[in-house]
């Protein structure tokens, strides 16, 4: 009789759909991978405001959500927006709900992590549509812009390019990207209790991947 896998749940907000769809490929691809040791299940919502989902979340005992934002530039906006959802999971960690935020931001978008996955993505970037470049690079396409390739079927088509193996590589890519920041000497910058760099590339997306990966037993191929 084989064993039924018990299953792992992990909580998000995200700031967009395709950071939706990517957390649902890659829900999928764990729980048809034989060689898994649980199960997943992911409660992901698309939520800008961390302090509203936690309002609304019903758990018992402690939880942990991780919230996938941006930092889109050095401009006063994005800053701004930037802290305020840091603020917003600051007070999110204080309703009472043994509710614990986690930030998993890219810098410049979301799509950085993505390009790791097939290609490394070093270089910094003056404008997050700049990215369009290695997005056709990695996935032999030809979009004409962000928004093409982010047309839902555009992107599932991607994502159907990849298999949990790329998703180490993106890890791996992630590590040496963060690796090399501390190497040049780049001040890490700290706000309510959150941690990140100014300068691009940086991401911390790869933190809370890599902890399904390794808690699934699947770290390594």
């Amino acid at each position: 009789m084989i064993k039924r896998k018990a299953t792992k749940k992990y909580y998000f907000t995200v700031e967009g759909e395709t950071e939706k769809w990517y957390l649902d490929w890659l829900r999928e691809r764990i729980n048809e991978c034989a060689d898994s040791d649980y199960k997943v299940s992911f409660d992901a919502q698309v939520q800008k405001n961390p302090l509203k989902r936690a309002k609304s979340l019903a758990v018992t005992g402690k939880t942990e959500i991780w919230h996938l934002s941006d930092y889109e530039s050095d401009e006063p906006i994005h800053v701004r927006q930037f802290r305020e959802t840091m603020d917003n999971m600051k007070a999110a960690s204080s309703l009472g709900k043994q509710i614990s935020y986690k930030f998993g931001y890219t810098n410049l978008t979301f799509d950085l992590w993505i390009i790791l996955h097939r290609i490394d993505c070093n270089g910094a970037q003056a404008h997050r549509r700049n990215y369009i470049n290695a997005i056709n690079r990695a996935y032999d396409e030809k979009f004409e812009s962000m928004d093409e390739y982010k047309h839902e079927d555009n992107f599932k088509r991607c994502l159907g390019k990849l298999s949990l193996d790329n998703v180490r590589t993106a890890i791996a890519g992630a590590d040496a990207i963060m690796e090399r920041n501390r190497d040049n000497g780049y001040s890490l910058c700290e706000y309510k209790g959150y941690k990140y760099y100014k300068e691009n590339p940086s991401l911390a997306i790869h933190e809370i991947v890599g902890k399904i990966l390794e808690n699934c037993g699947l770290a390594e191929s």
